[in-house]
């Protein structure tokens, strides 16, 4: 997973000390720790009774703790929900990954559990359904993948690998990909198991994607390159490195609707613009100055977390740690507008078929942004900790997210011009 999540994990391992501390004495279950989450002054752990300085910059926890705008909350996990994704042919089913080495399957109508993806050793970072629906990839960070058939609910397949940093299905294939901290790509055909793998220079394969076309796959790694694979044959098609690749590990990954273009995101702030057929760098976008929120470092740059393609309009989303959300006009490369979030992103996500883009970040809130004119068109609120991730069915009617508070929650989007 990304920079994000491993920080979430941190923040967590903190707040669990402070709460330790002063309720031993009650044993405190997850959702204790989680409601009290507004009432921990990081600054200065010894005055726990001061809920006026919070983790967020204004006192607002209280408030946000109290609102919840979703219609649904799913609570069966007992740890951090790092990932989620929906059911790609009726999007009536999610999947959530959680650090209770847990997955489950469940129905965003009424919470019900379809299916819990049990036998992981470690917190599963990475779960998601198959082109079709019939089936669900779970992986944990040390590295074990399994597959379940939701049908008959069986797990039908596993194996293990050194540790996971994704997974991923192919768009129109029984066929899983998966990219590891050795620096390799493997891809299996579900469930014969039958194998490949794409090797490259030891360093850490820390994003991937495979393209619309089915036939190749864009691979970013820890030391700034980026390799398109053809996955028939085995070999890389392109290799983009020193000057052209980025100057620091990528973080995130993007195609346009029909594959010709792929948007590469890096700790070292910069966005690019590859053309996957000629494997050149056709524009590179930075928002200048900006600085990761909280740095004590004046070197450290401003990670890009997450960026995408508008489907409908030639504009393009980065989002970035230090809160900033830029859109950049496609054909220009100008940039046209920038959303500032108090908090760092941690994943953007563009509406099917319309220009509204959407936000999730540290400070547990859902926003929905027109990128014509780069206002906020709504806020969704309801989590007591940072959103790791989200996602959005095929007609915007709603999201699912996963947070840091234990908890997934299903929000109904309602605009006024819907």
């Amino acid at each position: 997973m990304d920079n994000t999540e491993e920080n979430a994990i941190e923040l967590h391992g903190d707040e669990e000390i402070i709460e330790v501390i002063d309720l031993n004495d009650t044993e405190p279950g997850p959702d204790d720790l989680a409601d009290d989450l507004g009432d921990v002054d990081f600054e200065d752990p010894g005055n726990p009774e001061d809920d006026n300085e919070g983790w967020e910059t204004e006192d607002e926890m209280e408030a946000e703790a109290e609102q919840d705008d979703s219609e649904l909350t799913f609570s069966k996990h007992t740890g951090s929900v790092f990932c989620v994704s929906l059911d790609p042919a009726t999007n009536s089913l999610a999947v959530t990954g959680g650090e209770d080495d847990k997955a489950y399957v469940w129905r965003v109508s009424d919470g019900e559990v379809v299916m819990e993806c049990t036998g992981h050793k470690d917190s599963v970072t990475c779960a998601m359904f198959s082109h079709d629906s019939s089936l669900v990839a779970s992986g944990d960070m040390s590295g074990l993948i399994k597959v379940w058939k939701v049908e008959t609910k069986e797990e039908i397949w596993s194996f293990e690998v050194g540790d996971l940093e994704w997974l991923e299905w192919h768009p129109c294939a029984p066929v899983l990909l998966a990219g590891t901290n050795d620096g390799n790509v493997w891809m299996w055909k579900i469930p014969a198991g039958d194998c490949k793998t794409f090797e490259s220079p030891a360093c850490q394969a820390t994003s991937g994607k495979v393209l619309p076309d089915g036939k190749r796959a864009m691979v970013g790694y820890e030391d700034g390159t980026i390799r398109v694979w053809d996955l028939k044959h085995g070999n890389a098609i392109h290799v983009i490195k020193g000057q052209d690749g980025h100057q620091g590990a990528l973080t995130c990954l993007a195609c346009n609707k029909d594959g010709s273009l792929m948007l590469t995101g890096s700790v070292d702030g910069c966005a690019k613009l590859v053309n996957t057929t000629t494997g050149k760098v056709v524009g590179v976008f930075s928002v200048e100055g900006g600085k990761a929120k909280g740095s004590k470092d004046e070197e450290e740059s401003n990670s890009v977390e997450s960026v995408g393609f508008c489907n409908i309009l030639p504009l393009i989303a980065v989002a970035y740690l230090d809160g900033t959300l830029a859109i950049y006009d496609l054909s220009t490369q100008v940039l046209r507008h920038r959303c500032q979030h108090e908090a760092g992103i941690v994943h953007l996500q563009w509406e099917e078929s319309s220009s509204v883009v959407s936000t999730c970040s540290l400070d547990g809130a859902l926003r929905l942004w027109d990128a014509r004119s780069g206002n906020l068109l709504s806020e969704y609120h309801g989590h007591t900790a940072e959103i790791l991730d989200f996602t959005i069915n095929g007609e915007a009617s709603l999201a699912v997210t996963a947070s840091g508070d234990n908890q997934a929650k299903v929000f109904c989007l309602q605009r006024p011009d819907r």
